[in-house]
């Protein structure tokens, strides 16, 4: 069985994530999305509420396990017996980093592949980075994550101030 890492903060889960899991699924015997815990990155809501709101999203999907991880993710990736790390890529910027964790990771274990997907082409500019910051002045993201994503961050923003 053919089983894909797909690692991430998701912070939030997008319809660009939704998307390349979607694609992962057909690809894929069995996709964990597995939400990390990133101590670089501020104000993340907690790992349960993220992981929770990708099960929501993501229910529909059958061979889809949503999960957390809180080790090396090359660790993670051998503790669950897959042999392919999925990445995501929206632009030419990300290659660049991406290039990086791709080398990291086969220095740390060369029997684990890389695998990159590109969302459809009209989710490629959607990042959860832009999608936190329209959102924190009250714009309408509707369009860029699940209905679930947008009132969790509506309560969020309002519990905030």
């Amino acid at each position: 069985m053919k089983t894909a890492v797909y690692p991430g903060t998701f912070n939030p889960i997008t319809n660009g994530h939704t998307d390349l899991v979607q694609r992962a699924s057909k690809l894929f015997d069995h996709v964990i999305v597995a939400i990390g815990v990133n101590k670089q990155k501020a104000n993340t809501p907690a790992t349960e509420k993220r992981v929770e709101l990708a099960r929501k999203v993501l229910a529909h999907l059958d061979n889809v396990e949503v999960c957390s991880f809180d080790t090396l993710l090359i660790d993670f990736v051998r503790q669950r017996g897959a042999d392919v790390i999925l990445r995501g890529l929206r632009t030419v910027a990300d290659f660049e980093y991406e290039f990086q964790l791709v080398g990291m990771n086969r220095a740390l274990d060369p029997g684990i592949e890389t695998i990159f997907l590109a969302p459809d082409e009209h989710l490629s500019y959607i990042s959860s980075t832009l999608v936190r910051e329209i959102a924190s002045y009250g714009g309408d993201i509707s369009r860029f994550v699940h209905p679930l994503v947008a009132e969790a961050i509506r309560e969020q923003l309002a519990a905030q101030t």
